[in-house]
């Protein structure tokens, strides 16, 4: 245990940073982990691969994830910013070049193979972006003359366009969701709420027209006719486990299921723990959120307001949908469960965006000095 009376960049971390997010990361990875167990050796054996091929993937996965998380937290504020510059302008590149050179994976490309790595460059985009645009956001409102707003809204025609052409309409979506939240927050014109809203049901109208495969996914969930396997099959998994499950390595239905360990993993910890144990698992996701929200609404910089909400939200919308699909709430959509689900960038980009949020969210000297004056505003204690 590090003492309290310790000075240094470590002891400084450990008592400064919000604990309890930190351990809420890591416990989500470790049941990502044990998911993996149940979810992956029989995708691993329908390929031919050794039972636990998925398995030791994953835990190798684990050890740089974690390390990126924990060296981001230590950064200030200001670093953050530039870190995510960095990325942010990184990704954007290679977002490009998947365009050109990228694998294409069941009718999209969206991976960019390096050596004998693939990596996927919009998982790291997300949480650059949303740390830039809460930066673009605030300048604005410190500045107004700054076009931080205008700026904003290119940045989100760039990486929604890079998307689209992907295709990734689930990933736009994600991302225009946080995003619009993010600038309502900032104190967006109501006349901007309605113009923005149009244009997206626009944009959401004219990919049902223009792109099969999104029409396709759309008309399947509307109508169930088509292709559902998958969906159904998750379906009766969930159902299956009724409310405690079948217990650990008892899952039948799970065999069947294509995408078990990543998209579906959801549904396989539904079939072998337990409705109970989802809805624990929903809860977490929904403590990170509230707490997260709950920071940025004592934060009075509005850069740190603003990116550790969008960050939370980020999480949130994304296991949002992870789940609705799952639950077929939602149209069939290929995205991962936050820190649950097989995948090497998956994990990587969201322990940079956990990174980002322990980092935000350290307590320092002024942000104390600021808890306090409003601790004493609201007990009516004069200031000293």
């Amino acid at each position: 245990m590090v003492s309290r009376v310790e000075r240094g960049p470590v002891a400084d971390w450990f008592w400064t940073i919000d604990r309890l997010f930190l351990i809420t990361f890591v416990l989500l990875m470790g049941i990502g982990l044990m998911l993996s167990f149940a979810a992956s050796p029989a995708v691993a054996e329908r390929l031919g691969l050794d039972s636990f091929h998925f398995v030791k993937r994953h835990a190798i996965f684990m050890m740089p994830a974690l390390v990126v998380m924990i060296g981001l937290s230590f950064l200030s504020p200001r670093q953050v910013r530039r870190v995510a510059m960095l990325i942010l302008a990184a990704s954007l590149i290679m977002m490009v070049l998947v365009l050109f050179i990228g694998l294409e994976v069941k009718g999209g490309r969206r991976w960019l193979s390096i050596g004998s790595m693939s990596i996927q460059p919009s998982e790291f985009m997300k949480p650059a972006f949303v740390v830039i645009c809460a930066w673009l956001f605030s300048e604005h409102a410190r500045q107004p003359e700054i076009p931080g707003n205008l700026f904003a809204i290119l940045l989100f025609a760039i990486a929604a366009a890079l998307l689209i052409a992907q295709p990734d309409l689930g990933q736009t979506i994600l991302i225009g969701s946080v995003w619009g939240a993010m600038f309502f927050m900032a104190g967006m014109p109501w006349l901007w709420i309605v113009i923005l809203g149009v244009l997206g049901g626009a944009g959401f109208f004219g990919a049902y027209l223009t792109l099969p495969h999104v029409a396709g996914r759309i008309d399947r969930f509307l109508t169930g006719e088509g292709d559902t396997f998958q969906v159904d099959t998750a379906r009766e998994a969930i159902i299956r486990g009724d409310w405690f499950g079948q217990g650990p390595g008892e899952g039948v239905v799970k065999r069947i299921i294509p995408d078990s360990h990543t998209d579906f993993i959801f549904s396989v910890a539904a079939e072998e723990f337990g409705i109970v144990f989802c809805m624990v698992l929903v809860a977490i996701f929904a403590f990170l959120v509230l707490r997260g929200l709950s920071h940025a609404y004592k934060e009075r910089n509005d850069f740190n307001r603003l990116a550790v909400s969008g960050l939370v939200l980020l999480l949130g919308v994304q296991s949002m949908i992870n789940i609705g699909v799952n639950l077929e709430l939602l149209p069939a959509k290929g995205m991962t469960l936050p820190l649950i689900s097989y995948g090497g960038s998956s994990m990587t980009a969201i322990c940079v965006t956990a990174g980002f949020i322990l980092a935000l969210t350290r307590r320092r000297p002024e942000k104390r000095a600021q808890e306090r004056s409003l601790f004493r505003s609201v007990a009516g204690v004069p200031a000293e």
